[in-house]
């Protein structure tokens, strides 16, 4: 069961991190106003769809994070900072020559620890 005490927790902690205000986030996410007032405030309990919404629009943020605390919040450092080229990475170089070949269907992210994200690229 989730906590939503601890849930509303780290949504604040999203909203805070991307410097966002209440309305802010509820336009980016696609809800009404009133649902994150609601929800902040504990009136209701966050619907699998408000979660997913809220995925969607910031990435970064794991599933289950924000569901029970467990995994990583993003870092300190925002995802969209331009990555500093190297001239001798493979990633990059693999990158590069297939940049132009076909469109992009997945990427998945391989971390230290063992976790994972995945982005798949939806018309």
């Amino acid at each position: 069961m989730i906590n939503s005490e601890k849930f509303v927790e780290r949504l604040q902690k999203v909203i805070h991190f991307y410097g966002e205000s209440a309305s802010g986030f509820a336009e980016k996410i696609g809800v009404q106003r009133s649902s994150i007032s609601h929800i902040l405030s504990g009136r209701n309990k966050p619907s699998l769809d408000f979660v997913m919404k809220v995925l969607h629009a910031y990435p970064e943020v794991e599933l289950y994070w924000l569901m029970n605390g467990k995994g990583r919040f993003p870092t300190e450092t925002k995802i969209d900072k331009p990555v500093e080229k190297s001239s001798n990475s493979p990633i990059q170089d693999s990158v590069l020559a297939t940049e132009h070949a076909s469109e992009v269907e997945k990427i998945i992210i391989f971390y230290k620890d063992g976790s994972f994200k995945s982005y798949e690229n939806k018309k």
